[in-house]
């Protein structure tokens, strides 16, 4: 079990201890994504929605996601965040409406921002489908990953 950082010498969970690592600035962009129909892309753009402005909400969901994470994931570390933008973007083929969901967060500090990053951008899909659910319970929420991420002694990550 030595080598499980997570785990304690009796094999046991553990929120591992930071406090000797270095502070630095620290930062991650996530993506995911939701395909909505036509009625749902339409009234979005249209502002017509019944329940409201969805992509306001649900970036403030996604922002309010990202600064609890921790309450959410066991062994995420509290963070104090330096900032969470997120980004909508169409991509409409066909019959297709895609909204892409880019979430960049910021921090200077002992650890990552890698999974604020990512709880962000699913809370984010998660608060669109919960306000167009109404008019159709077929969305589907695309992957959700880690596009890059800065800072850390373990160094910067970028996907291909």
């Amino acid at each position: 079990m030595d080598s499980f950082t997570h785990f304690n010498e009796q094999g046991r969970a553990k929120m591992v201890d930071i406090s000797d690592k270095d502070e630095t600035v620290r930062t991650a962009v996530a993506k995911s994504s939701i395909q909505v129909n036509k009625e749902i892309y339409e009234g979005i753009q249209q502002g017509s929605m019944k329940k409201g402005d969805v992509l306001a909400v649900a970036q403030v969901a996604g922002i309010m996601a990202a600064k609890n994470t921790s309450q959410w994931i066991p062994m995420c570390h509290p963070l104090s965040l330096s900032g969470v933008d997120i980004r909508f973007d169409w991509n409409v083929k066909d019959d297709l409406y895609i909204l892409a969901i880019e979430v960049s967060v910021k921090t200077k500090g002992s650890t990552g921002v890698e999974m604020e990053a990512l709880t962000s951008a699913s809370a984010t899909a998660l608060t669109i489908y919960d306000m167009c659910k109404a008019v159709d319970k077929g969305m589907m929420i695309g992957e959700t990953y880690l596009l890059q991420k800065t800072g850390g002694k373990n160094g910067d990550f970028k996907r291909d």
